[in-house]
């Protein structure tokens, strides 16, 4: 199992973070160590303290696909859900500026929160859904997969020319605005089309 991850995919983000637009999607990947475990809080790792969160509608493919068209790519997840791409924001700003790679800053053990998955028939748009974030019952990021600068199909059809997505695997599919640090004791939940999908506290 592996998590594809999305990065500059909500204009708005792309500014926040002083980035260049990219003309394809940018994609990185977490492992499986990286998933946080169900009920478990997130703990700050040692070698940082500056952790943001970013919350990202996620899609679990459950079909083995290797160049999916577009237009196919619907019959490869059945289940939408939201979780949360823990970053090290300094450490990857440092890597960013040598010109290293920054997996260490964003593919730690427990970096990946995976939320509750729903069926995506009990929604009328996946390309129209609203979704949010509360840090200490406090909104902090909202979006709308309208937003996307590449569709949930397009994201899915460009990843697996690359990578051969298999069952279970996790497709994040990038964050909008707002993203931001946690500190201990902070709660953090998320919220798809006002369902709730996680709650979690850092420690």
């Amino acid at each position: 199992m592996k998590i594809v991850c999305v990065g500059r995919n909500y204009a708005a983000h792309v500014e926040e973070l002083e980035n260049k637009p990219s003309e394809h999607p940018v994609l990185f990947i977490k492992p499986d160590t990286s998933v946080l475990q169900k009920k478990q809080p997130f703990f700050i790792p040692h070698f940082t303290n500056d952790i943001h969160y970013e919350v990202e509608v996620m899609v679990k493919i459950d079909r083995i696909g290797k160049y999916i068209e577009s237009e196919f790519a619907p019959k490869y997840y059945s289940k939408v859900g939201l979780g949360i791409d823990f970053t090290a924001r300094s450490l990857q700003n440092d890597l960013k500026a040598k010109g290293l790679p920054w997996e260490i800053a964003k593919a730690f053990d427990g970096s990946a929160l995976i939320g509750d998955w729903f069926d995506k028939k009990q929604f009328y748009d996946i390309n129209n859904l609203s979704f949010s974030l509360e840090k200490n019952s406090t909104i902090v990021q909202e979006g709308n997969t309208s937003q996307m600068l590449w569709k949930i199909d397009e994201l899915i059809s460009y990843s697996s020319q690359f990578f051969t997505l298999k069952i279970g695997d996790v497709l994040f599919t990038g964050t909008p605005p707002g993203v931001g640090s946690v500190v201990e004791e902070d709660v953090l939940k998320g919220f798809i089309e006002s369902q709730e999908a996680f709650s979690i506290k850092i420690k």
